[in-house]
């Protein structure tokens, strides 16, 4: 059979609910707080079937120091020439425009995306995402972690260049459409999100909190933040959370550690959501939220003394599609 009549055969038999084309997209950025900016960008254009249409990569001039340069390798000598956003931003637009925006971490992405289309005056034509580790979440695939070079050896995808976004993009690409493909042949619902442009961007320079640094992977960070105060939940607690379950409405949730996502960001969405952010554990927390468990945060140590339940940051972001409502 050759490659087209594979295609014709998959069309055939393919899902009609699911998206019509993907934009697999990775960015690098200066660092992961709200305030960090794109230095570099991909999008690989795939059609329904996952198969590649083109692709698309152009550096950004972040009009910033270009941060964790030992992971990017973009020096500010290197992104001193390079086009600002909204030079770029038309033509990215074209790209993600009528697609469903692919990434590993799309929250991440999506946000970063988001903030500079707002900083642009203007918004990404997104209306949905895909985290491709919410789809090998939801295929069960056999993977140490979640790591996109593991989702890559899994599908035999040699990955060459590790943080650039051009190869990092394309080794999504290709690991996604067999994770497609799979989904399609056991009528697997795609764990798409609903993309909401950004609305609150201020033109000012951030304001800086006195004893708060951004926390994320980059190891230049302490996971040390300043209670924000917030309006009481407004449902009962309705106790620990139970895997396999969803979320409830009144749970107690705390965070503890370093989050890809930034942590006002993630309390937010928890708060949108009907969950409680406590500041602490005790005996009442529902979860403990931690990318790194066997840490020795007072958080942890309260968690396991307890025997609370423990969960990491994305298996959280998915709980939080589909919160259950408060017992009536």
């Amino acid at each position: 059979m050759t490659m087209l009549d594979d295609r014709t055969t998959a069309a055939a038999t393919w899902p009609a609910a699911y998206p019509q084309g993907y934009a697999v997209v990775d960015v690098e950025t200066t660092g992961l707080a709200r305030d960090d900016r794109i230095v570099s960008a991909a999008v690989y254009r795939l059609d329904a079937q996952g198969n590649v249409e083109d692709h698309w990569y152009t550096l950004v001039n972040p009009e910033r120091d270009p941060g964790p340069v030992w992971i990017h390798g973009l020096t500010t000598d290197v992104l001193a020439g390079a086009p600002l956003f909204p030079d770029i931003a038309g033509e990215f637009a074209e790209r993600l425009d009528g697609r469903v925006l692919v990434a590993h971490n799309a929250i991440f992405d999506w946000q970063m995306i988001a903030r500079e289309y707002a900083r642009a005056k203007s918004a990404a034509p997104v209306r949905q995402r895909l985290c491709t580790i919410a789809l090998s979440k939801e295929l069960a695939l056999p993977l140490p972690n979640h790591k996109l070079e593991s989702l890559a050896a899994h599908y035999g995808v040699v990955q060459q260049r590790a943080h650039h976004a051009l190869d990092d993009a394309r080794v999504l690409a290709e690991a996604f459409r067999p994770s497609l493909h799979q989904a399609a042949r056991v009528g697997a619902r795609l764990p798409l999100l609903e993309c909401r442009p950004l609305t609150e961007w201020s033109d000012g320079p951030a304001t800086p909190r006195i004893g708060y640094q951004a926390t994320g992977p980059y190891g230049r960070s302490s996971s040390w933040r300043p209670a924000r105060k917030r309006p009481a939940c407004p449902y009962p607690n309705p106790g620990r959370y139970e895997a396999d379950k969803p979320l409830k409405q009144g749970m107690r949730v705390a965070f503890s550690g370093d989050t890809s996502i930034d942590r006002d960001l993630l309390e937010d969405r928890a708060v949108e959501a009907g969950l409680h952010v406590a500041s602490s554990v005790s005996r009442l927390t529902s979860l403990l939220v931690t990318n790194d468990p066997d840490s020795a945060t007072s958080k942890t140590v309260k968690a396991k003394a307890f025997g609370t339940p423990v969960i990491d940051e994305a298996a959280f972001t998915q709980l939080l599609r589909d919160v259950a409502p408060a017992d009536g």
